[in-house]
């Protein structure tokens, strides 16, 4: 079950929506990060989880073939957690499995604390806790959430600095070193794979700018910790050593903000990235995870 389609989430808002696998298998939402489009999700890895689901992966509003429209229509990050809803909604989905990366691990956990009846499970990639529960580490010393590490100096320094339309060729250029920042430095950078991946995106979106909506939208009222702390829904928690926008203390904090039912996989070498060596073992991760919670869609 290959092939696009327009979902409609709200009134006047259609998101591109892509389906692959057995329409009766398990339903599984892929839900990427921030100005990230659905294809951000390697079609490998999309492929490996339609083996055993029905995969969905999506465009926010303002990336991809959504629209971009949020000068004219502002919104909040917390409406993009219910465009989620209204994919699934407008899908006939009444539970999903849901992977989040990024700020799509921001929305998977909204989902978790606000439709825990519309989530079969959820993973969680490369994001930071909705909580402001104390960390606590291994010698059982308290860390406050402000004080956890931050984001690499680096990255912050790229992207403090403005983006200029050099025209497309120069916009990969750009795109594969925020790539090669992201990734980390754990794995061995293929420039050329992430290049391919970029020229596909905007081959799909037909435009090569960014807007940058996400950066600007509303971001108050996603404190999630007491309904985190007192969910049910099964979370697996993807710890990446060489990840560096939440450095994997984040990874350990947010198992224990969720709690119940939580589990923590590593992955060696993996960054902020989705490169061809961590696939396999995500790919393996997710489906050992959801095969215990399989529903049909």
């Amino acid at each position: 079950m290959d092939g696009g389609q327009y979902v409609e989430v709200a009134p006047g808002v259609r998101l591109w929506a892509e389906q692959r696998g057995a329409a009766d298998a398990p339903a599984l939402l892929l839900i990427m990060g921030a100005q990230a489009s659905g294809l951000g999700w390697p079609d490998e890895l999309v492929d490996a989880l339609a083996a055993h689901h029905r995969v969905i992966r999506y465009d926010h509003r303002d990336t991809g073939r959504s629209p971009w429209a949020f000068d004219e229509r502002p919104y909040r990050i917390t409406d993009l957690a219910e465009d989620a809803i209204g994919v699934l909604d407008g899908l006939d989905v009444a539970r999903a499995h849901i992977v989040g990366m990024s700020l799509g691990g921001m929305l998977a956990q909204l989902l978790i604390a606000d439709h825990p009846d519309r989530v079969s499970s959820a993973t969680l990639i490369g994001t930071c806790a909705l909580s402001t529960t104390d960390h606590v580490r291994p010698d059982g010393a308290r860390v406050p959430v402000a004080e956890l590490p931050g984001i690499a100096p680096e990255i912050l320094e790229e992207w403090a600095k403005p983006v200029e339309d050099l025209g497309p060729e120069a916009e990969l250029d750009r795109r594969v070193a925020h790539w090669r920042l992201l990734s980390g430095g754990g794995i061995p950078f293929d420039a050329e794979y992430f290049r391919a991946l970029e020229r596909r995106i905007i081959a799909h979106t037909g435009r090569y700018d960014t807007n940058g909506a996400h950066g600007r939208a509303d971001d108050s009222g996603m404190l999630r910790t007491a309904e985190l702390a007192g969910t049910e829904v099964p979370t697996l928690v993807v710890r990446a050593t060489a990840e560096p926008v939440f450095p994997p203390p984040h990874a350990d904090h947010l198992a224990q903000v969720i709690g119940h039912d939580t589990r923590i996989v590593e992955i060696p070498g993996m960054g902020h990235a989705l490169p061809r060596e961590v696939l396999g073992p995500l790919a393996d991760a997710i489906l050992e995870h959801t095969v215990q919670f399989r529903t049909a869609p």
